[in-house]
């Protein structure tokens, strides 16, 4: 089972490798060299997340119809040629906007269509083969494996891109995409051989466990602190990942950073969450998880506040302070979060409620990431200082940490299970099935 989780590891890699390019260089290139709407910028690297409601119907199309008796590897192969194309093209169409911009908008919904599509044909299918392979005792050494594997391989990705680019050329730039985007290709085809046991045709899931959105919004209505968590998530969420396509740009903005410098902060961000995900796991057991979900909570709330401290003093150190901050907080909120997550299911509906916690988290990232573009571009034409604008967005982000904070001392498992339980509540979700 070592060498199945590696593997895993690896898909996970590969899928992790494509965001890095374009939430942590082309981001910035585009908003800060070539001009360019950083609301255009937020919904095109939102595309994942755009997309991600999709992942209800491909994970219950993969159960039925298996090719050659597989029933997750042609969908992952292909999401993954998707996402490596998506990654090579980007950098061409982000120049092609800067001269053509209704052509490029074209090209640009092209390939970050494609990148989008394949991350949630692919992601969905992993996740799901996961979770066949490792059986339910092994699912946590798995998880604990591929997310390891993938916050080391952003972080190497970072530091390889910022050589790669460093002195910054289009050319460059270019050059360093296809060499990430091969890269991942290469590392989820070995991945991906000869890791899932063909099919026998009597033993495909004709009656796989699927949900419907509306599914989703009756459990979670009908049961108060399915309610609070899922706003909890989406506020959380929408905070720490938000700041993803406006970090670097807003260090090219107030320090003068170049391309590569920028491209560095996600490794140094990168390298703190890998450290807090290491205290949060030897934490657990001895620490209550919801005291190391506040304590994560609060120091990404710490780190914007240092960050915008950053902005209004132009102190560089103070910035990577911030950054510090924030990777250590989010680590912290990530592991113990995804642990109480998985409590705040019930027998029976175990699918359904991660589902909808799945749903929030992508709903998230697209609310963070469509919030930061709008806000910076209309305070920024507001001021005329587009310093202000980021130094809104993470004020606003601050806030939005503050209501998850709040949130979270209202959030009881036992209250929840209690609930969701109860007869009334079963008969409901039986009636939304119908």
């Amino acid at each position: 089972m070592f060498r199945k989780r590696l593997q895993l590891g690896l898909i996970h890699v590969a899928v992790a490798m494509t965001l890095v390019p374009i939430n942590s260089t082309l981001n910035r290139v585009m908003i800060k060299e070539l001009a360019l709407s950083a609301t255009l910028v937020a919904l095109l690297a939102s595309f994942p997340y755009l997309f991600s409601p999709i992942q209800i119907a491909i994970g219950s199309y993969s159960d039925r119809h298996p090719v050659f008796g597989l029933r997750r590897t042609p969908y992952i192969l292909v999401g993954l040629i998707l996402c490596a194309l998506g990654v090579v093209i980007a950098p061409q169409v982000a120049f092609l906007m800067a001269e053509d911009m209704g052509l490029g908008i074209l090209a640009g919904v092209v390939a970050f269509g494609a990148w989008g599509m394949g991350y949630n044909l692919s992601s969905v299918s992993y996740l799901s083969l996961a979770s066949e392979l490792s059986g339910e005792d092994g699912r946590g050494k798995t998880i604990a494996t591929m997310w390891f594997m993938m916050i080391v391989s952003i972080i190497g990705t970072a530091i390889a891109i910022s050589r790669m680019v460093d002195p910054y050329t289009p050319e460059a730039m270019m050059r360093a995409f296809t060499t990430v985007g091969a890269s991942a290709l290469i590392l989820g085809l070995l991945g991906l051989l000869w890791l899932e046991p063909r099919s026998k045709a009597d033993s495909v899931n004709t009656q796989s466990e699927s949900y419907t959105i509306k599914q989703m919004l009756s459990a979670i209505l009908d049961n108060p602190i399915a309610r609070t968590f899922f706003v909890y998530l989406l506020l959380l969420l929408a905070a720490l990942l938000g700041q993803d396509v406006l970090l670097e740009p807003f260090a090219a903005e107030a320090f003068g950073m170049s391309v590569t410098a920028t491209t560095r902060i996600t490794s140094l961000w990168g390298t703190f969450v890998l450290i807090a995900i290491i205290i949060a796991g030897l934490l657990e057991g001895r620490v209550h998880k919801r005291t190391v979900a506040q304590a994560g909570n609060l120091g990404a709330l710490a780190g914007f506040i240092v960050i915008i401290l950053s902005g209004f003093i132009q102190s560089l150190n103070v910035f990577y302070t911030g950054v510090t901050l924030l990777g250590i907080g989010t680590g912290l909120s990530t592991v113990a979060n995804l642990s109480l997550m998985f409590d705040l299911t019930v027998a029976g509906n175990v699918g359904l409620y991660i589902g909808a916690w799945g749903f929030s988290n992508a709903l998230s990232r697209l609310t963070g990431s469509l919030l930061g573009g709008v806000v910076r571009d209309g305070v920024t034409q507001v001021t005329g200082q587009a310093l202000s604008g980021y130094i809104v967005v993470f004020g606003i982000e601050a806030a939005m940490l503050v209501a998850a904070a709040i949130m979270l001392a209202r959030i009881d498992v036992s209250a929840f299970k209690q609930k969701a339980t109860e007869p009334s509540f079963v008969e409901k979700v039986a009636l939304a099935a119908e």
